[in-house]
């Protein structure tokens, strides 16, 4: 007869709604009746070891964690920036949320154990401070003119400069191959610590709304605000639906990335129609909306003149995006004949940065094997790879 597992039935409980997993989805991963689950969770009934561990394993808890004698203090929820009626964050952004805050909250204390100072431009600014001035000195401590990029992908360059400051920049769109993060639900979030301030951007669309996203992000750094964004994009109108922060944080972005002094500047045949519109906007790595919106908020182009610019805008969007989908489709095709490096995927989701502190803390005797493997979701027998990936 199987081992039966005496857990603490109230973590166990806690475990699982913690992860927003429901009874039906929990009982069916270790193949059991609802009844059965709410039995162990009730304490009526033990599960066997091997059932528990499954569930740990789902849960993303360590499995030692159901004895507990009481639930354990987790880490704080972020505070949700998002607008009203978003939808509740499932299971899959719980996951990526604490999977990123056991990150932050490792090298946060690390940093401060060593002494390390404090980053100087975190909170440096606040909600009273004009827009313009936090863009300004995010592009000054970048060292990044947009417009000027070194490549056609201008959001590397981004994630670089910003890691060369010591900002930990994570990107992925899912968990694992059956756990996917909805762009709709979250596009991203911002730990605004002065010791290890961390952001995390949903891949989960193309490059021009995730550099958006991003610098969106670092403006929440740069004013100290840590939560969470969705619908994250430039906008015309102060619209009540929105957090006072993300209205501020997304003014910043635009100003950050389509500066005043350049779009001013622009010859008056770029707003001649959308090809030119779409030409502009990709120098700078933004879309072709966000161009149009900046424009007018400048009081570069009339309200009308807006309106059928974006008329024609969104018809090249649409052909933009079947275009974009159908390379998905071929991207899909060639991922199942090999793909992306794995390690390069890891790479993207714990920042290189992350990914090179944990390695040189590792080699150093300074963290356990196994707790190095579970910060960097890759097992140790792999670090030699991954590290290769790094200077790849």
């Amino acid at each position: 007869m199987a081992e039966k597992a005496y857990i603490t039935p109230k973590v166990f409980k806690w475990a699982r709604e913690s992860a927003r997993i429901s009874e039906e989805s929990a009982a069916a991963k270790v193949k059991v009746s609802v009844e059965k689950l709410k039995e162990w969770e009730e304490g009526t009934n033990q599960p066997t070891i091997n059932q528990a561990q499954k569930l740990a394993k789902a849960y993303k808890r360590p499995f030692a964690i159901f004895f507990f004698p009481d639930i354990p203090r987790d880490f704080q929820p972020l505070q949700d920036f998002r607008k009203t009626g978003s939808k509740l964050l499932s299971t899959s952004s719980i996951f990526i949320i604490r999977e990123i805050q056991q990150k932050q909250s490792w090298i946060s204390e690390m940093n401060q154990e060593n002494n390390e100072n404090e980053i100087s431009f975190v909170g440096k600014f606040s909600l009273n401070d004009n827009p313009e001035k936090v863009a300004e000195d995010i592009l000054n401590v970048l060292k990044i003119t947009p417009g000027k990029y070194e490549n056609d992908n201008p959001i590397k360059e981004w994630i670089t400069k910003a890691e060369s400051k010591g900002i930990f920049i994570s990107r992925t769109s899912f968990i694992h191959s059956r756990l996917k993060l909805d762009s709709e639900e979250i596009q991203g979030f911002a730990i605004a610590d002065p010791y290890a301030p961390f952001v995390f951007i949903n891949s989960d669309d193309w490059n021009a709304p995730q550099l958006f996203t991003l610098v969106h992000e670092l403006a929440h750094i740069w004013i100290a605000e840590t939560g969470i964004s969705n619908d994250v994009e430039p906008r015309l109108l102060k619209d009540k639906n929105y957090h006072t922060v993300e209205l501020f944080c997304n003014e910043v972005a635009a100003s950050t990335l389509i500066p005043e002094n350049y779009i001013s500047t622009l010859d008056g045949k770029t707003f001649d129609d959308s090809k030119a519109i779409f030409k502009a906007s990709r120098i700078l790595g933004v879309s072709s909306f966000a161009f149009l919106v900046r424009a007018l908020n400048l009081g570069i182009i009339s309200f009308s003149k807006y309106n059928d610019l974006k008329k024609e805008a969104d018809k090249d969007f649409s052909a933009f995006l079947k275009r974009q989908q159908e390379k998905k489709a071929k991207q899909k095709e060639k991922d199942n004949n090999g793909g992306p490096s794995y390690y390069l995927l890891q790479l993207n989701r714990n920042s290189r940065l992350f990914t090179q502190t944990v390695l040189d803390a590792y080699n150093g005797g300074a963290i356990e094997p196994s707790y190095a493997s579970n910060l960097l979701n890759v097992r140790i027998n792999k670090f030699q790879k991954l590290e290769a990936q790094l200077y790849k």
